[in-house]
């Protein structure tokens, strides 16, 4: 049998794009493949995902392995990251198929987003005229936390230093056109490692948030207005200041896809809410502090499958041929415990009744906004 000849490293190395629905968060998330997006690695989340309950499974990305990162900077000084080849441990495997596809290809049918964030970079912002051109066509708040984590990087290592990054299934990879909500769910968010200034901090916020008052508060949404063929986005800042009937409000927004009220959705929404709710009630000693919940869906469905704006009709039976495409996923691990973990010297008992909080008023909110109230 004649051997191969091994590829080369250039050949194999893996250029890391921005994740361009990235809705929340401060860490950046990067595009590794189609299916397939990285973050940097934390020892506390990397064995939430080694030791991941069964039960859990279904409600967390597919954990994919390790990799390492570097810098690489080209003639013109512009910083990309890039996987270093070989070191994948897990089951990825990178064709050159999915390696052909662009930072501008993932973005689908090169929509565009309007965005109230706000931070200002004015390479984020419309024109005087309210446009914004092709190559602005990506959530705002992923390109800001990678602007902000590359300058990170490029400030305090030098280019050869190599950085473990987690691979994690893509959760949104099957949707052309995804909605998503983030929600930082339970009623404390600052881990049991935080320090003395970090943890006032955390309270503060949760205090004057829906985190006290509901268990839940909204850190960042895309949803896809058919109408116009633009994204709208909402980040952190404009969570934090909503009242529990602003939030209530943010979630009927979530489900209005332009001229839209996507009744359809609340039924598999709140299902699959609840499925998770008898999971989290189940799990002793786990506390999922600073950890979010996406809710996500298409937003490009069939016409007949949605309800007019102004009327609050009878929600819709999904057929079996045709049902609603609709995700629910925990994601951020890095400050969750739990009994066995290295990082809890002292476990909890019982489950995260701050957690169950949330998701208990967001399931009540839910079936509220489907009985037209």
């Amino acid at each position: 049998m004649v051997g191969q000849s091994p590829l080369s490293p250039e050949l194999l190395a893996v250029p890391l794009e921005p994740f361009v629905h990235q809705v929340g968060g401060h860490t950046s998330m990067l595009r590794y493949d189609e299916h397939t997006v990285c973050k940097p690695l934390v020892s506390q989340e990397l064995s939430f995902y080694e030791s991941l309950p069964w039960a859990m499974r279904q409600f967390t990305p597919q954990y994919k392995g390790v990799v390492s990162v570097h810098l690489k900077k080209d003639s013109l000084g512009n910083l990309t990251l890039v996987a270093s080849p070989g070191t994948e441990h897990g089951l990825v495997k990178r064709s050159h198929t999915q390696g052909t596809k662009t930072f501008r290809d993932s973005c689908s049918g090169k929509v565009l987003l309007r965005t109230d964030l706000q931070y200002h970079t004015d390479s984020l912002l419309e024109d005087a005229n309210g446009n914004q051109p092709e190559r602005k066509s990506y959530n705002p708040w992923g390109l800001h936390c990678h602007r902000q984590h590359l300058n990170r990087m490029s400030s305090k290592h030098n280019e050869n230093k190599l950085h473990q990054f987690l691979l994690l299934e893509n959760v949104v990879s099957k949707y052309s056109y995804p909605c998503i909500l983030d929600l930082k769910m339970g009623t404390r968010q600052h881990g049991d490692d935080a320090s003395e200034e970090k943890k006032a901090r955390h309270i503060k916020k949760c205090e004057q948030s829906t985190s006290a008052s509901l268990g839940v508060r909204i850190c960042g949404m895309q949803v896809y207005q058919a109408d116009t063929g633009h994204f709208l986005c909402k980040d952190k800042y404009f969570g934090r200041k909503l009242s529990p009937e602003g939030f209530r409000q943010t979630l009927r927004q979530f489900l209005c896809t332009g001229n839209q009220l996507r009744t359809d959705l609340l039924e598999p929404i709140v299902l699959r809410l609840k499925a998770l709710l008898s999971v989290i009630r189940k799990q002793s000693s786990y506390r999922f502090y600073s950890s979010s919940l996406l809710i996500i869906y298409d937003g490009q469905e069939p016409k007949e499958s949605a309800a007019p704006l102004d009327h609050h009709l009878p929600l819709p039976k999904t057929h079996g041929a045709n049902p609603a495409r609709v995700d629910v996923r925990m994601i951020d691990f890095a400050h969750t415990t739990f009994k066995g973990s290295k990082s809890s010297p002292t476990p909890y008992d019982g489950p995260d009744h701050g957690y169950i909080f949330g998701l208990e008023n967001l399931i009540k909110i839910l079936q509220s906004l489907s009985e037209g109230k």
